[in-house]
Parts: structure tokens; C-alpha cells; sequence
């Protein structure tokens, strides 16, 4: 459970951070039953491009579903990675920019 706290608290220190971005649209995947399985944490379109973000603490690690969605999303030409800080979304935000 304890994971699950700090992949929470990252995601609302990363979900602050998007707030602060002109331009970007994003939302938060709501998993559970209601939730599609394997879909990226966090959906953004910024600068005209599609990014998905999985969230995952230091120790955390993909399920294969989540893989396996990762690598959908940049076959169809979008951006999905996995992040364990602020900083890691800070560079990729900063790379779209242009």
C-alpha cells in the first residue's frame, strides 16, 4: 500500500506541475473497474502531439498489459513513457515545446 501512496502523491506533484503549462490539455486515467486496463496514468496533448505518461515511484514496475499499451501508443505515432519524477515529465514537456 505504501507504493501505492507515493505513486498517488507523485501524480498529484506532476498533475500541479501540468497545470502550470500553457497550451496543454490533460487528464488523470481513473483505473480500478471502471478504468480501462494497461492505459497510461496521465493522457496530455500538447503542441499537437499525443503523450501518455505511466507513473511509477522508484521501485515501481510495469505489468506487461502497460507495456504492451506503451508500445500501441508509440507505434500509432504518439509519445508514451514512464516517469518517476517531475523532473522527468519537465524534460519531455520541454522537448515538445520545440
Amino acid at each position: 500500500m505504501e507504493t501505492k501512496m507515493k505513486e498517488a502523491y507523485l501524480i498529484g506533484k506532476i498533475k500541479d506541475y501540468l497545470k502550470t503549462v500553457d497550451g496543454l490539455f490533460f487528464f488523470k486515467e481513473h483505473g480500478g473497474r471502471y478504468g480501462t486496463g494497461g492505459i497510461p496514468d496521465l493522457i496530455i496533448c500538447y503542441a499537437g502531439r499525443f503523450v501518455a505518461f505511466e507513473v511509477k515511484n522508484e521501485k515501481g514496475k510495469t505489468t506487461v498489459l502497460q507495456e504492451l499499451t506503451i508500445r500501441q501508443i508509440k507505434k500509432a505515432g504518439g509519445f508514451a513513457t514512464v516517469v518517476r519524477s517531475v523532473e522527468d515529465v519537465k524534460a519531455v514537456i520541454g522537448s515538445l515545446k520545440g
